[in-house]
């Protein structure tokens, strides 16, 4: 199960490299083309990447969940896999219910970004530098 719920995000993964890699032919096309091209290749690693990170959330139902459930010994797992059906309102009242409160009462809270961000800069620089970018 472990393996399964890591397939999703390793594929992300593989794929922001893939994207990362097409750089490298950037200086063959035509400066207008190339451009544009750039553009979405650096789109297809951010997104591959927010996928992923965000995926990896230890909270079930996303895939991070699923392999902390498969990982954890039971007396943490059996809780945790519990959760799952509140999952996704759970999901809901992080992602949207706490910054819109949070606005409402003046402040900024938005627990997400607080979470991905870093992880999110941390594997695009980490991508750019193994595809020979940085």
């Amino acid at each position: 199960m472990v393996w399964v719920a890591l397939a999703g995000p390793a594929m992300n993964f593989i794929l922001a490299f893939v994207f990362a890699l097409g750089f490298h032919l950037l200086p063959l096309l035509p400066a207008d083309v190339a451009e544009w091209v750039a553009a979405n290749l650096k789109n297809g690693i951010v997104l591959n990447v927010i996928l992923a990170v965000f995926n990896l959330l230890p909270l079930p139902p996303l895939d991070g969940g699923r392999v902390a459930v498969g990982i954890l010994p039971d007396s943490l797992a059996i809780p945790l896999a519990r959760l799952e059906r509140y999952g996704f309102f759970i999901l809901i009242g992080v992602i949207f219910l706490v910054p819109m409160i949070s606005r409402q009462l003046g402040s900024e809270i938005d627990p997400i970004s607080w979470l991905l961000t870093g992880p999110i800069s941390f594997v695009v620089n980490l991508i750019a530098n193994m595809a020979g970018l940085g």
